[in-house]
């Protein structure tokens, strides 16, 4: 079930100050799909899927990084991309949003921009997927959960509403990642960035790593608090690891276009 969305959200932090929050999600019926699709920084969050070329969302969110806006970043890069019309891409920045499906997708394919996020899929039953995905976000946009929960519920009305229609795959994956400006990714919680490489039930089993992640982040500042210690140490002197430490494998180098059985 190849569909993603890519969410910005704008907040408060505790000292008043204004920030923003990106998120991207991706589920489909093939392994992996963490270490290839999706995209996120302090600048934006940017997917890259269908015949999947990594370095749309590696460069695009660089780009980002350098000032450009999302519609330049993400278009310039897929006019020098010669396979242009096989891609999908979508992402959102501080002030826009972007969405591209190639005339090449296979069906059903399709995106949807809303004010402050992007859903787009490829392989689909139809286009209640992206169409469910979009309105499961939009009915919480902005809620009291953390986005990460909120965009595992995104992906899981996507997945009720009949998802990837290549049933012959049973084993699948999902992903997510969640990044603030507020400055040091190190402190962000441990549940804002999850992977489940290869399963059989990709929404269930990252729902059960997130909430286990976050009850988890939650036991660290509650042990923290009452002994009275700062969260960055342990109680025999070692540092903690930080969230990529705890929550993501090293990454295998990708080539510019990677070559798969089947599209993403």
């Amino acid at each position: 079930m190849t569909f993603s969305i890519c969410v910005r959200e704008r907040y408060t932090d505790d000292d008043g100050d204004d920030q923003i929050r990106y998120g991207v999600a991706v589920t489909t019926r093939l392994p992996g799909v963490g270490t290839l699709c999706p995209f996120a920084s302090a600048n934006g969050a940017v997917a890259t899927q269908s015949l999947v070329n990594v370095e749309l969302g590696r460069k695009g969110i660089e780009y980002l990084g350098d000032g450009l806006a999302v519609d330049d970043a993400l278009e310039a890069l897929l006019n020098a991309d010669e396979g242009r019309e096989q891609r999908q891409l979508h992402g959102v920045d501080a002030h826009g949003t972007f969405a591209f499906s190639g005339d090449e997708c296979q069906e059903w394919y399709g995106h949807v921009v809303g004010e402050n996020y992007t859903v787009a899929g490829n392989l689909l039953t139809g286009e209640a997927v992206i169409d469910d995905t979009a309105a499961a976000y939009e009915s919480d946009a902005h809620g009291e959960a953390p986005l990460a929960e909120r965009l595992v519920d995104a992906l899981a009305a996507g997945h009720a509403a009949g998802g990837d229609k290549r049933e012959d795959l049973p084993v699948q994956s999902a992903a997510l990642r969640v990044v603030t400006t507020e400055g040091d990714e190190t402190e962000d919680p441990y549940y804002n960035d999850l992977r489940v490489d290869a399963t059989e039930t990709p929404i269930a089993d990252l729902r059960e790593t997130y909430e286990t992640a976050k009850r988890g982040y939650e036991a660290v500042l509650a042990k923290y608090a009452d002994e009275g210690d700062e969260p960055d140490e342990t109680g025999d002197g070692d540092e903690l690891a930080e969230p990529d430490e705890l929550n993501e494998p090293d990454e295998p180098s990708a080539p510019d276009e990677p070559s798969a059985p089947d599209d993403r």
